[in-house]
């Protein structure tokens, strides 16, 4: 079989054996993946044969051993730890979920880490019916999860992202877009706060005393400094990190919550980008560039 290997000149594909599978593991075959922006750091510092990929979907070819998830013939979509962009990946059935025939492969490699933490980071804000929500970085393949997962969820979805994108994310759901988090209006229960820097620090003047701001991301890759008395006026606020490792539950139930939620046409992948992995570079270096909205999708044969 053929998979990404990623080295110093960059990811190529090479041949390899097919992988040993757990007593756990369905063998999958992958017809798409999708690339997260967190992989672009993990491409640029794991330079020595390491195996990229978490974000999959295709079919199943060899159930597991030991009976657990699905029969051979059923399309899937799972999260991986890594060496996911390959022809077969060996998946545990606790990181699976069944797609139905609403659901096609690239939206199902669009789901699962940008599908799961938009999902995850929201829970942490509780019931959000009649709440006030603001989404940063609302343009990218996590923020438009959010900004619809939100929305469904009863909230005011303001959604911080440049102004050329409104007609889509109010499509989604959002009833306010800003160009800056500085530009929202006061009085936000919940922050999803994917950023950093400046927009960090103007997430703290925008939430309510006793609200939750989560912090999910650094894209600006700047540091922000936090004074306490940044807390007056908003007393009590709390500021809560969300890494997508340390989440102590499996993906699979989640991930079939996500996948339902589009089968029945109430959550709605954005596609940025659909090309063929002989294409993995370019599409990279749109990722890097920030040519994309949505998220992006190579197909396997």
């Amino acid at each position: 079989m053929r998979a990404v290997f990623n080295m110093p000149q960059g990811p190529v594909v090479r041949d390899v054996a097919e992988p040993v599978r757990a007593d756990n593991e369905a063998l999958v075959a992958v017809r798409a993946f999708s690339v997260n922006r967190g992989e672009l750091a993990l491409l640029a510092s794991r330079t020595g044969d390491w195996r990229p990929g978490q974000d999959v979907a295709g079919v199943v070819v060899e159930a597991a051993a030991d009976g657990s998830g699905p029969v051979p013939g059923t399309r899937v979509a799972a999260q991986v730890e890594q060496a996911g962009w390959a022809e077969l990946v060996p998946v545990p059935a606790d990181r699976l979920a069944v797609l139905p025939d609403a659901v096609s492969v690239e939206q199902g490699a669009a789901l699962p880490l940008a599908g799961l933490t938009a999902l995850r980071v929201l829970r942490l804000g509780g019931d959000l019916l009649g709440r006030r929500v603001l989404i940063t970085g609302a343009n990218g393949g996590l923020g438009r999860f959010q900004t619809e997962l939100a929305s469904l969820g009863g909230a005011r979805v303001t959604a911080v992202a440049d102004p050329r994108h409104e007609k889509e994310l109010t499509a989604l759901g959002a009833a306010a877009v800003v160009a800056a988090t500085a530009d929202a209006d006061s009085g936000q229960h919940l922050i999803s706060e994917s950023v950093g820097g400046e927009s960090l620090a103007a997430a703290l003047t925008k939430v309510v005393p006793g609200g939750t701001i989560v912090v999910c991301g650094t894209t600006s890759g700047i540091k922000t400094p936090i004074d306490v008395y940044d807390f007056i006026g908003h007393e009590g606020a709390c500021l809560v990190s969300y890494l997508s490792y340390a989440h102590p539950q499996p993906p699979a139930p989640d991930l079939q919550v996500l996948v339902d939620l589009v089968a029945t046409d109430r959550l709605h992948p954005t596609l940025g980008l659909v090309a063929d992995w002989s294409q993995l570079s370019d599409v990279l270096g749109a990722l890097k560039e920030r040519r994309l909205s949505g998220k992006a999708v190579l197909t396997i044969g």
